[in-house]
């Protein structure tokens, strides 16, 4: 049991540190209080699950190690519900109410989106 918790806590950091950065660099690039940091790194993650669940049905190609690290570790560590919540609070607490909306509504359609091309770009493997 303790194997599955420390192959999902290394890819937990790798995914924390990756997501610290990107979404630094985004947020420091972009002139706007909308949060492309966080809805960047969500959309990737996004993706990135995708293309894991989608190699997962292709047959063994993914140990269940390989997974948990993958899922469960990096793109647990990479993608954060949290942050997503608290940067559409923030809008809605500056009364930016149409921004919140626009993120909320592309950060859901666009995320289920990038899970299934990822999952789709796979299958086309």
């Amino acid at each position: 049991m303790i194997k599955p918790i420390l192959i999902a806590g290394l890819g937990g950091f790798i995914g924390t540190v990756l997501r610290f950065i990107i979404t630094r660099y985004i947020q420091f690039s972009a002139v706007s209080v909308f949060p492309w940091g966080t809805f960047v790194v969500n959309l990737l993650g996004s993706l990135l699950l995708g293309i894991v669940f989608g190699l997962s049905e292709k047959g063994n190609l993914l140990s269940p190690e390989w997974r948990i690290f993958l899922t469960v570790g990096i793109c647990g560590g990479f993608t954060t519900f949290s942050s997503f919540s608290l940067d559409a609070y923030v809008l809605l607490q500056s009364r930016e109410i149409l921004r919140m909306i626009i993120y909320a509504s592309f950060s859901f359609a666009l995320g289920l989106l990038a899970v299934f091309g990822g999952r789709a770009m796979i299958k086309l493997i």
